[in-house]
């Protein structure tokens, strides 16, 4: 990177993230690697799939960073009764006897698609198009969707009954799954010092929504060594139980492995986290340190690793 704006630019990034870090953590406390994920995921331009028991305050969490970023933000609870057309929007008849479409939640920069397995197959489809190409179809109309746009999905692990699991094509539209796990001893005593009283905590706006697309195109300007984009297809193409690259533990405990978006995205997620850390580049170990949150939804374990107790976390650590 020779140019003088983007190095600029670049070192602005870098202390922007560690200011949102700083904000963010007044609210969410012990939660710093999903923190870390998120950010990376927005400033990827990628979609973020969160996984945990409900009380872990996902929801709490993107809202803050909605604020922080400055940024329109829309929860979306997904029921088995919502309809893509509560997501979407409608047309309704006016006074002039007119049709006219009257938008829905989704036309915003920030949406939180809460508990995203409860709602039927068909409205989960109409997220899809949103998310991969950030505008919506309907009624022969074509609209644009607000710039930045991300989807944060949650989805509870535990409770499965009366769930739609996320097909494969939407769980692939995810660039991150986020596992948010429980906090530790102390980071619980924290949390329940800081929510049991009234006290408000005030919440800076760091970054505009314009500063957010000129540090998302600042990451797709980075260059990339080809020895990493080699490492990054290699690994992907490892996870593959027909492929030639394929490892042994791969062939025994995995159905399916990852596609060709898990290596762009291993690729933007490397050069993100490079950038957030003041790097001019990413290095390998810049895609090792996405690679789980990439991977782990783009991986079918078979009954084998059932019955032996292996998780996609063990398959993933003996790739790397």
């Amino acid at each position: 990177m020779k140019n003088t704006n983007d190095i600029d630019t670049l070192n602005d990034l870098s202390s922007a993230y560690k200011k949102l870090f700083d904000e963010i953590n007044k609210v969410i406390i012990g939660q710093d690697e999903v923190v870390k994920e998120v950010l990376i995921s927005i400033f990827s331009r990628g979609h973020c799939l969160l996984v945990g028991v409900p009380g872990l305050a996902k929801t709490l969490l993107v809202s803050t960073i909605s604020k922080v970023l400055g940024l329109d933000f829309n929860r979306i609870q997904f029921t088995p009764d919502l309809m893509p057309s509560d997501i979407i929007g409608t047309e309704i008849l006016d006074e002039n006897r007119q049709f006219k479409f009257v938008k829905g939640p989704l036309f915003t920069n920030f949406v939180l698609a809460d508990e995203i397995n409860r709602t039927p197959p068909k409205t989960q489809a109409a997220l899809l198009e949103a998310m991969q190409e950030r505008s919506v179809t309907t009624a022969g109309q074509h609209f644009d969707l607000a710039a930045p746009f991300f989807v944060m999905a949650t989805q509870n692990p535990i409770e499965q009954e009366g769930t739609y699991p996320l097909p494969e094509a939407q769980l692939d539209r995810f660039m991150l799954n986020v596992i948010v796990d429980y906090p530790k001893y102390e980071d619980e005593v924290n949390i329940v010092k800081s929510t049991t009283t009234d006290s408000k905590v005030e919440l800076n706006k760091i970054l505009s929504a314009k500063e957010i697309l000129k540090f998302q195109e600042l990451i797709y300007k980075i260059p990339v060594n080809d020895s990493v984009i080699k490492y990054a297809v290699s690994l992907v193409a490892k996870t593959r139980p027909e492929g030639e690259m394929a490892t042994e533990d791969v062939k025994k405990y995995i159905d399916w492995g990852a596609g060709p978006r898990a290596s762009q995205y291993l690729i933007i997620g490397a050069k993100t986290h490079a950038a957030l850390n003041g790097k001019f580049s990413p290095d390998i170990e810049d895609v090792q340190a996405v690679a789980y949150p990439i991977l782990r939804h783009r991986l079918s374990k078979n009954y084998k690793a059932e019955a032996e107790g292996l998780s996609i976390e063990d398959i993933i650590k003996s790739l790397l």
